[in-house]
């Protein structure tokens, strides 16, 4: 068993180690075209996606409700709920 997975291990080596050739070989290739000029011209970089990263829009009631829920069942004390109600009211 130890003789078969060896095997497998050197095989697997040699075919990583051809890959990585062609793939350095492909890699000059291109270079080679990229240095024509007309080619490099002819390809635009694509413009940047727009990126928005501001957080959703709050929704206040559904926030309030959601404390006084935790107020009711006793999580959250008659101060913290006051407190959290005034954090989400903005005041």
């Amino acid at each position: 068993m130890g003789m078969r997975r060896r095997q497998r291990r050197r095989r697997m080596v040699a075919v990583g180690a051809i890959a990585h050739h062609e793939g350095v070989k492909r890699g000059e290739a291109e270079a080679g075209y990229a240095d024509q000029g007309a080619a490099d011209q002819a390809y635009a970089e694509p413009a940047p996606a727009p990126t928005d990263y501001s957080p959703p829009p709050i929704d206040t009631a559904g926030e309030i409700d959601h404390l006084a829920q935790l107020h009711a069942s006793g999580v959250l004390s008659d101060d913290e709920f006051a407190a959290a109600k005034a954090k989400v009211l903005g005041s």
